[in-house]
């Protein structure tokens, strides 16, 4: 059975895609992920290559070239577009609950 297309993200695999805005090979996607979430977010091995895979298989990352003996990531357009998409979305989060938590607090 085919595995149904991304609608939205979890909160790791946001954070990877964040870190793949430039090229970068997976011990520096993790790194990356845990820097830009301030610690809140750490992703593992295991989680970030079964990331990596599906988002690869979405079209959402590519490989690049390395001249390293390192697999090196980046966002396709396709990439960039769930990622705005995304950030889009999360944001009107914040606004629904903004406007509820900010009525109660007056």
């Amino acid at each position: 059975m085919p595995r149904k297309q991304l609608q939205t993200l979890t909160e790791p695999m946001y954070y990877v895609l964040l870190s793949l805005t430039n090229p970068i090979h997976g011990y520096g996607i993790m790194q990356r992920v845990e820097e830009i979430s301030d610690g809140r977010v750490k992703v593992g091995p295991g989680t970030l290559y079964n990331h990596i895979a599906r988002f690869e298989a979405e079209e959402l990352v590519k490989r690049v070239p390395s001249g390293e003996n390192k697999k090196v990531y980046i966002l396709t357009e396709k990439g960039r577009r769930m990622l705005k998409q995304e950030w889009d979305r999360l944001n009107q989060l914040v606004k629904d609950g903004r406007s509820i938590v900010e009525d109660r607090d007056e």
